[in-house]
């Protein structure tokens, strides 16, 4: 992997957390994914006159993705409304690259050799350390788990979806666009009944949060995506998952969530990971 494969990635790792992190400390998570969604979508469809067009083998994918986008963020809303960002977001980006390391084998048919495996076992590993260390009632209990753990399967399946798609496409930047756009209305329309009303109001009280987080996810995906035609999908969803520790230290230092040896670990264990990407 280049220097600057990994440089955006990592990049991308650490908005993702960010605009996660927004997620989760603006009180109602439905609403604010809600915003995030809807600046993607006005971003994607300011981008789309000076972006060249997805090939059409590409569209079939679009349209899985987009199904798979909306059954994310209502399961993403759901698990952070039950568990602390310190437990659910290490969990679900954790599991998610070992489920696409074993599906791109035979939906990709990528083969990795065994040093890939043993950074992507590292990140993997870290993801487990750090959801251990997290704190908070929030956190126990089946019905959290269960929901991150759907989360983390549906980010599976949309990350081997857009990572095939994207290299059908012809046009990265113009996959990521059309993605969100569409995304961001059919989310809108499913949750029209149970919000109408509500999301107006939310955004006028938080006015930055449409215009940064939709910045921060639609690039961070698609800085991800141009990276899944430049590696493995498996390598570079393992190494996006570095986000984890970028995620950690917020809920850390900014979420005031407890540091625990156990993250320290984690982290650790994610950026030796990182590192073992670059060199295998």
């Amino acid at each position: 992997m280049s220097a600057t494969v990994l440089a955006a990635i990592l990049f991308a790792a650490l908005l993702h957390a960010a605009w996660n992190a927004a997620l989760k400390s603006r009180g109602s998570t439905f609403l604010a994914a809600l915003a995030v969604m809807s600046g993607a979508a006005l971003i994607g469809a300011m981008a789309l006159p000076f972006l060249h067009p997805p090939a059409p083998a590409s569209w079939p994918f679009i349209g899985a993705s987009i199904l798979l986008h909306i059954v994310y963020y209502s399961l993403l809303a759901a698990a952070y409304r039950h568990a602390d960002i310190g437990h659910a977001y290490p969990l679900m980006r954790g599991v998610a690259p070992v489920l696409v390391a074993l599906a791109s084998i035979f939906l990709a048919d990528e083969r990795l050799h065994p040093a890939q495996w043993g950074a992507i076992a590292l990140i993997c590993a870290g993801g487990a350390a750090l959801t251990l260390g997290a704190r908070g009632h929030a956190s126990g209990g089946v019905r959290p788990t269960v929901l991150i753990l759907l989360t983390a399967v549906v980010i599976a399946a949309y990350t081997l979806v857009d990572g095939l798609g994207v290299r059908r496409s012809g046009t990265p930047p113009g996959y990521t666009a059309w993605v969100f756009l569409l995304s961001g209305v059919g989310i809108a329309a499913v949750s029209w009944r149970a919000t109408a009303g509500q999301l107006p109001a939310f955004m006028a009280r938080n006015p930055a949060l449409p215009l940064l987080g939709g910045l921060a996810t639609t690039a961070s995906y698609g800085l991800a995506l141009w990276a899944m035609t430049q590696a493995p999908v498996a390598v570079v969803a393992a190494l996006r998952e570095t986000s984890i520790v970028f995620a950690t230290a917020i809920a850390v230092f900014v979420l005031r969530e407890r540091a625990t040896p156990a993250r320290l670990l984690g982290s650790a264990l994610v950026a030796l990971g990182a590192v073992a990407v670059r060199l295998a």
